[in-house]
């Protein structure tokens, strides 16, 4: 029996096309919801919720057909296949998964790290499980389709998941209205503050230690045009906290 009579066997050209249909419609879906979150700055972003929306029905479309093999067309059981729970071990699996994605998310006070690759080891669990059932046509158009928006979401369309920040660090000499120009400096910059830390010195000064999100790192050359004709900044610094990789 060659692979393509094999396939045939199982599902028509009709019914795999419908198979890749929902996947794309789930994948449509996530970023819809994945682009709110990223225009509300959250760690998880239009990647996260594709990938998770395309696994989550990946692995249902294999939780209902995917064990059609185990019975002959003319609706006999396979030798040794009959009374046997197909999708036991498939379900402990999805659960054991989780527990290893959840290893790799890493947070630091309002940091998120890790997300996308949980969601994308997920994934790879769900497309082992796929190929393992013998649906090879759904496994092989999800994993298509997962690494062509990788690539255009990551390469061509970069903005639209929010995942850049910045950790800014200023020593102040004289508190006066820095804070203020502070805050409407980074309304123009179109950056949130996250999280923010007021340190007040013994010597006079004062320490600020902010973490702000936006679309793109604050670049150095932003950070000095704003610090240019200020004498009350004693010091600042400026670092990456994504570097576009999550």
């Amino acid at each position: 029996m060659t692979l393509a009579q094999y396939l045939n066997s199982q599902f028509s050209i009709m019914q795999y096309a419908d198979f890749c249909v929902r996947i794309l419609v789930a994948a449509v879906a996530g970023g819809i919801i994945g682009l709110e979150r990223s225009h509300r700055f959250k760690e998880a972003g239009v990647r996260t919720h594709i990938i998770v929306c395309v696994t989550t029905a990946v692995i249902m479309i294999l939780s209902k057909y995917g064990f059609v093999d185990m019975v002959a067309p003319d609706g006999t059981f396979f030798s040794g296949s009959r009374g046997v729970d197909s999708a036991r071990i498939a379900a402990q699996a999805v659960s054991g998964i989780s527990f290893l994605c959840a290893g790799v998310i890493f947070k630091n006070g309002s940091n998120v790290r890790g997300l996308t690759t949980a969601a994308g080891l997920w994934l790879t669990a769900g497309l082992g499980l796929t190929f393992g059932a013998g649906m090879y046509v759904v496994g092989a158009f999800a994993l298509l389709l997962l690494c062509v928006l990788q690539f255009v979401i990551h390469h061509v369309f970069p903005s639209v998941d929010a995942y850049s920040g910045n950790s800014l660090r200023f020593k102040v000499k004289d508190e006066g209205s820095f804070y203020n120009d502070l805050t409407e400096q980074l309304k123009e910059w179109k950056a949130r503050i996250v999280e923010n830390n007021v340190t007040f010195n013994s010597d006079g000064t004062t320490d600020y230690s902010l973490i702000v999100r936006r679309r793109d790192d604050i670049s150095h050359e932003e950070l000095k045009a704003f610090t240019k004709d200020r004498t009350d900044i004693i010091s600042f610094s400026n670092s990456s906290l994504y570097n576009h990789f999550r």
